[in-house]
């Protein structure tokens, strides 16, 4: 038995400066944006919902959706099951791709209340 949700919404943003648009998505959601480092930038999000994350990425401009799961191994066999395929496997983080295309990752819990959560889907 494992667990999952959707974890984050990510805009992936091909630029060589991050915080400009941070402000743009921050002003655009009304989300306030935190602290940005050379990579990335939280948006606050509503307190109950899915995060919201700009990235720094080297690829086309996207937005990608993280799954969070308390079994990494476990979710992506169920995905791929569903017709999903592993891209890159990644020290904390697996790429996965759709049928339709679409990237997304699986990665370890992200939002404080995974755990104890009546929102996370349970898997046998």
């Amino acid at each position: 038995m494992h667990k999952s949700r959707l974890a984050c919404f990510v805009i992936d943003c091909q630029v060589d400066d991050i915080k400009p648009g941070a402000d743009f998505w921050a002003a655009a959601l009304a989300y306030p944006a935190g602290e940005a480092d050379e990579k990335y930038v939280a948006l606050e999000a509503t307190p109950t919902g899915p995060k919201m994350l700009l990235q720094k990425v080297k690829h086309p401009s996207r937005i990608h959706l993280d799954i969070e799961t308390d079994n990494k191994e476990a979710e992506v066999q169920r995905l791929e099951k569903l017709g999903a395929k592993v891209v890159k496997i990644m020290e904390r983080w697996v790429v996965m791709e759709a049928p339709t295309g679409h990237r997304f990752c699986v990665v370890n819990p992200q939002r404080p209340d995974f755990h104890t959560a009546s929102d996370v889907n349970v898997w046998e």
